[in-house]
């Protein structure tokens, strides 16, 4: 199997004026460092590919380099592009636009390192392209014990290349739209560490009850954060229960007595007729999906056909509600955003009559839930079952506190929501330019355009204009 150049709609004939096929490791070079006996760092920060999304990086962590993982071996430098080669499918790829000088990735990454007079940029949305990881997830998928490809299958692909002008063009018209995807990314860690950290301070930690236990809150006063209104809605004292010491007058309720636990399901795989890319079918959420999301879930990977959710009785998920990975990976935790159905790793909590607790206090509740208490941490993957999240204890506070807590919640969840949505619709602006821009159907320049007689449509990153 190889790459054909209509992957990319081109063809030798139509190929744009100053441009060439060529391929990708004339771009760059494949994986040019590891670490040595000589590297000079005794800790490094290191990715792995549970670490890296589709363009992102969700979370690094600094190790000592003498208990890193044995595949902790590839350096990174800025510039560079990190593609996953395990699963490509599944699509972990990141730009990296700063890199300390000891960030190291796994070796289930291949790492892409501009040469000279190639835009680093470029490269990373040519061997990113749908073109390049449809074609590796194909080779990948012959390999069913372990469907990986080789850094050679990626160098070795046949691509298209403009010249280095649009080139440079071409990563500042998709860079910007990155930038903003990244800091709205970066913007909802910080709401959402906020809203976490009142959480913790009120409902875990409880500390307006151990400042009035300790006199160091009366009434009529404000503590840093906490206005006075609030005195009278917290206890003064602690007491036993099933969670251990909590404020008196607090409850311990099992959330199967809370909520009502559904579960997804499946159609026969080996029935394909049932699933679908259409995103006008079901949404049908999977946990490499609710891996994806941040607060809220609303991008999926597969569909179901309307017909599939009826014969089969898939459970309809409403706009608003909380899941929960239950099933090998333990404890991812969203809110809908739209209808939706899940998989049977998933559960879906909906609040039965009577019960005033949120979604968004669920939320940040599961999201602290120490999930190995439900099972042994040896099979955590296997003891895990429905019944373990309809016993799971949630402690519910005064209804007012509650309500006092969801104003300030409530609107952070939706900014939160926001700005995914703006993410949403700027990375599907990406996906729909990224094939024209490669192919050269849509042609970037900065500036005054180039001289073509072969009539393509020009996009000027200077003028922010169509011309033909």
């Amino acid at each position: 199997m190889t790459l054909s150049l209509s992957s990319f709609g081109i063809s030798l004939k139509n190929l744009p004026k100053g441009w060439r096929i060529d391929r990708l490791d004339t771009l760059a070079s494949f994986n040019p460092e590891v670490v040595t006996a000589q590297y000079p760092h005794s800790e490094i920060v290191y990715l792995d590919i549970g670490n890296v999304g589709a363009g992102s990086l969700r979370k690094t962590e600094t190790i000592s380099l003498l208990n890193a993982p044995s595949r902790a071996k590839r350096i990174v430098r800025t510039g560079d592009t990190i593609l996953s080669t395990v699963r490509p499918g599944n699509r972990a790829f990141a730009f990296i636009s700063n890199a300390s000088d000891n960030l190291i990735v796994s070796t289930g990454f291949a790492v892409l390192r501009p040469k000279a007079h190639t835009e680093p940029r470029f490269v990373y949305y040519l061997a990113t392209s749908n073109p390049i990881i449809n074609y590796l997830a194909s080779i990948a998928e012959e390999k069913t014990a372990y469907p990986s490809v080789n850094p050679e299958d990626i160098a070795e692909c046949a691509v298209p290349v403009p010249p280095l002008a649009e080139q440079r063009a071409i990563a500042h018209i998709l860079g910007m739209q990155d930038d903003k995807i990244e800091l709205n990314r970066r913007m909802s860690e910080t709401l959402e560490a906020m809203a976490q950290a009142l959480f913790k301070s009120w409902f875990v930690d409880f500390d307006p009850v151990r400042a009035k236990m300790d006199g160091r809150w009366r009434k009529g006063e404000s503590l840093p954060g906490l206005p006075a209104r609030l005195y009278d809605l917290f206890p003064d004292r602690l007491v036993d229960s099933e969670l251990g010491r909590i404020p008196e007058g607090w409850k311990v309720r099992t959330a199967g007595s809370l909520f009502s636990i559904g579960i997804g399901k499946t159609p026969p795989r080996r029935e394909r007729h049932w699933f679908s890319r259409d995103p006008g079918h079901v949404p049908w959420m999977s946990i490499k999906d609710l891996g994806r999301a941040d607060s809220h879930i609303s991008q999926v990977g597969e569909y179901l056909t309307p017909e599939a959710v009826e014969r089969f009785h898939v459970r309809r998920i409403p706009d608003g509600t909380i899941v929960l990975s239950f099933k090998l990976t333990m404890g991812r935790v969203a809110i809908t955003d739209g209808e939706m159905v899940s998989n049977e790793a998933i559960a879906h909590l909906q609040p039965r009559p009577g019960t005033f607790l949120s979604s968004g206090f669920i939320y940040f509740y599961l999201k602290r839930f120490d999930y190995e208490t439900l099972g042994s941490t040896s099979s955590i993957a296997t003891a895990i079952n429905s019944e373990s999240i309809r016993a799971i204890h949630i402690l519910v506070p005064s209804e007012m506190l509650h309500h006092e807590f969801l104003d300030v919640a409530s609107a952070i969840l939706l900014r939160l929501r926001s700005l995914q949505r703006q993410s949403g619709t700027l990375a599907g602006l990406r996906c729909a330019l990224l094939p024209k821009i490669i192919s050269g159907e849509l042609r970037i320049f900065h500036g005054n355009r180039p001289r073509d007689t072969l009539g393509n449509k020009w996009y000027s990153s200077k003028n922010k204009k169509l011309s033909k």
